[in-house]
């Protein structure tokens, strides 16, 4: 058993290398693909041979060994289906599901091990880090629900909590769960761990709730790194070493890829941890006196302006997403460059619903890596931009975030769009964007309005574009 021990510590220990090496290759666009699926052989790598050192202990039942196999029909049933099936409008819904899911299992999985712990076993180590994973996971779990119906914009995720002074309700809840925690660790006790997980589903609730559906982004990187911890503590728990090594680097990403997101929307990283980034507000509709001077545009008027421009940026929002517009736009840059014009897309860093949503969805037109441009990249040359089209990006464009300290978006940095010669706005409507305010790029003096959807408005570009 001690020999088995060591070979199962030695491939965990290769499986760790290739989670590191998976995420190194899914940071760059052109290995991304690659790095997922070795990320994923490691991940089967460490199932395997958990599984084989079961087997080697003999420790596993007939039922146990039943619920095993079911689990994996089921689960990989679900996966396979969920991949086939998921639109990639909906990737932000399903990351965020992938994420409480994490933190559900990492508390059932402490939960179960503290059911059938021995006093000798229950340790206060051990105890600290079954409190810390039922409480991250809790979190995470619930926290991603609400996150998943602000998405989906189910009414019920969009409504303010009905309690007087969250912020302090949120601190009463942490104190009084890191009480539990100690309980625990103390004395050895389980029953706290009952206490920590109702808490939590309330502590869920009240930190994602206030929190705007712009802010979105930022907080599905935080869950990732929670489900990430909460995974790292379980396997402290079960003193599973490949499970502690693959928590932490999730869970160390995770935290990076926040980090990148605040900066990207101005936020501090303390602000997210407590739940007190804004909510956006403002008018439903769009504000009549400053869209006044919206001029509209149709795509033979496009198709002249283009046929001229010399360098041509588009800006690809949700709404791009929404149409499934990423192939068009591709087929229009294209034959823009045939006719000598140089293009690129102006890439946010929150611009969708989630981190790295509008890359995906240009990776899978084929459109050239070296065409995407990042925001701070592609800022300082705007000026010298002849067309910049905006496809279904909003509060991503909105000079508001400059100009108005007291807007939602006060301070993001924006793709500033404005700089350039001329501006078409692609959009169904003059709707605000998911931080609910009015944009007044749309009715400045240098915009043109294309209300169409947006395949469809990018397609009668293309025609018109050819008929010249």
């Amino acid at each position: 058993m001690f020999h088995s021990q060591i070979l199962v510590n030695l491939i965990y220990l290769v499986a760790a290398v290739l989670f590191i090496f998976g995420l190194k290759m899914i940071a760059h666009p052109r290995t991304a693909v690659r790095g997922n699926l070795l990320s994923s052989l490691a991940m089967l790598i460490a199932v395997v041979v958990t599984v084989w050192l079961i087997v080697a202990a003999n420790t596993a039942s007939w039922a146990g060994w039943l619920l095993i196999v079911v689990g994996l029909v089921i689960g990989g049933g679900i996966g396979a289906v969920l991949a086939l099936k998921v639109e990639m409008t909906q990737m932000p819904q399903l990351v965020a599901l992938f994420n409480g899911l994490g933190g559900g299992a990492s508390v059932l999985v402490a939960g179960a091990e503290l059911i059938g712990m021995t006093n000798t076993e229950a340790t206060a180590d051990v105890m600290l880090a079954t409190g810390l994973s039922g409480l991250i996971g809790t979190v995470t779990f619930w926290g991603s629900l609400v996150a998943f119906g602000k998405l989906q914009e189910i009414s019920f995720f969009e409504k303010e909590l009905p309690i007087p002074a969250p912020q302090a309700v949120n601190a009463v809840l942490a104190v009084v769960l890191i009480g539990m925690m100690v309980l625990m660790a103390a004395w050895g006790v389980g029953w706290p761990y009952i206490v920590i997980f109702l808490l939590a589903t309330i502590l869920g609730f009240t930190l994602v709730m206030p929190i705007g559906g712009a802010d979105m982004p930022v907080v599905i990187a935080l869950l990732n790194s929670y489900s990430g911890l909460a995974a790292a503590a379980t396997g402290f728990v079960i003193d599973n070493n490949v499970l502690i090594i693959s928590g932490s680097l999730v869970g160390a990403s995770g935290i990076i890829l926040t980090q990148i997101m605040c900066k990207a929307m101005n936020r501090s990283l303390l602000n997210v941890l407590f739940g007190t980034m804004q909510s956006g507000s403002g008018p439903a509709g769009a504000d009549h006196e400053m869209y006044a001077t919206v001029r509209s545009t149709s795509a033979d008027d496009i198709a002249m302006i283009l046929d001229n421009a010399q360098r041509v940026v588009f800006v690809p929002g949700y709404g791009l997403a929404v149409a499934q517009a990423q192939h068009a736009v591709r087929d229009l840059a294209n034959i823009l460059q045939e006719r000598g014009a140089t293009v690129e897309y102006a890439i946010h860093p929150v611009a969708g619903r989630m981190p790295g949503h509008m890359n995906v969805l240009l990776a899978e037109a084929d459109v050239p890596y070296d065409q995407l441009k990042e925001m701070d990249e592609i800022n300082p040359t705007l000026g010298q931009v002849d067309v910049a089209i905006v496809i279904g990006a909003n509060d991503v464009v909105n000079p508001l975030a400059n100009t108005d300290p007291n807007s939602p978006i006060a301070g993001m940095p924006i793709i500033e769009v404005s700089k350039a010669r001329t501006v078409i706005v692609i959009k169904r409507s003059l709707s605000p964007g998911f931080a609910k305010i009015p944009n007044p790029l749309f009715a400045a003096e240098n915009t043109l309005m294309f209300f169409s959807d947006g395949k469809k408005a990018v397609l009668d570009i293309v025609g018109a574009v050819k008929e010249l």
